[in-house]
């Protein structure tokens, strides 16, 4: 039986290092897991730090913001191994703290949280193997954004979109309010994070669709998820009721990516779901309500 390979983006510390340790676990002598970090000394402690406790991860250079890094990790996977068996898309930021523009911090989340994810994907989707298993982590403030922080018309254009061209014009149109800072005129809010995720979830629905389509890899499962709101380095200023619910640790915040990551291969679902603590949610076309 040929080796698993995974990749996890954005994994030198948090969710990511915890999704890392669990998939080294459950694949043991018979997978390959890759811990990517945009910071080589921070990926490679990482890796020392695993492999401490009896792992052995590899690490690749990826920073998710720079196209020649996503398709020089691409060219090495194809290379080394031929394809890929999982992708969890764990790469993100938080607002900057700086004090810059709207549209500069906006810019910063939405070319990592959402055009970055969007780029790895699309480098990265022609290599993932039939029964190949794609995550796509997204989060909660999705629902907060779609629910109570956008007008009417804009939450419809959501619920209409195809293509991801259609979900990345939306993205840039938030942008674009950011630089004219008018987005309250056109019925966004100002909350990039939350965006970008929402983002996310509507692009993996899209995503998932279109790779059931192709004839030539069967059994793909791409979902996205939310961790919960997890105690991490970008949550750590923020109280421990601050979204309403419980902050968990990184290993309860990696469980659902992880159950995803390593549904049976014969799974049929989920396929194009938003899941948290395991459990499907679809806010956008029904009034279900989620508890973080």
């Amino acid at each position: 039986m040929s080796l698993q390979v995974a990749v996890v983006t954005g994994a030198n510390k948090g969710i990511g290092l915890e999704i890392v340790r669990s998939l080294c676990r459950h694949f043991g002598q018979d997978g390959v897991v890759y811990l990517t970090a945009r910071n080589e000394g921070r990926g490679l402690a990482a890796v020392e730090l695993l492999q401490k406790e009896g792992h052995n991860p590899r690490f690749h250079l990826l920073d998710v913001t720079d196209q020649r890094s996503i398709d020089t990790l691409r060219d090495h996977l194809e290379k080394e191994h031929g394809g890929l068996d999982v992708l969890i898309n764990n790469a993100g930021i938080g607002t900057p703290k700086e004090n810059i523009s709207l549209y500069e911090k906006s810019s910063r989340v939405m070319n990592t949280n959402f055009f970055g994810l969007l780029n790895v994907c699309r480098s990265l989707f022609p290599l993932v193997r039939s029964c190949g298993r794609i995550v796509n982590m997204a989060s909660t403030t999705g629902s907060m954004v779609f629910r109570g922080q956008i007008n009417d018309d804009v939450r419809n254009r959501f619920r209409q979109v195809k293509e991801e061209q259609d979900v990345a014009d939306l993205m840039n149109e938030f942008l674009e309010c950011c630089k004219t800072e008018c987005n309250t005129e056109r019925g966004w809010c100002e909350w990039s994070y939350g965006v970008g995720k929402l983002g996310v979830i509507l692009l993996s629905k899209i995503q998932a669709d279109r790779i059931s389509q192709d004839d030539s890899r069967h059994g793909i499962l791409l979902n996205s998820c939310c961790p919960g709101f997890v105690l991490t380095d970008m949550t750590s200023d923020l109280q421990d009721n601050n979204f309403g619910g419980i902050r968990v640790s990184t290993v309860e915040g990696a469980d659902t990516p992880v159950f995803l990551a390593l549904l049976p291969s014969k799974a049929t679902e989920p396929n194009g779901k938003f899941l948290l603590r395991r459990k499907e949610y679809d806010f956008v076309n029904t009034d279900v309500l989620m508890q973080i």
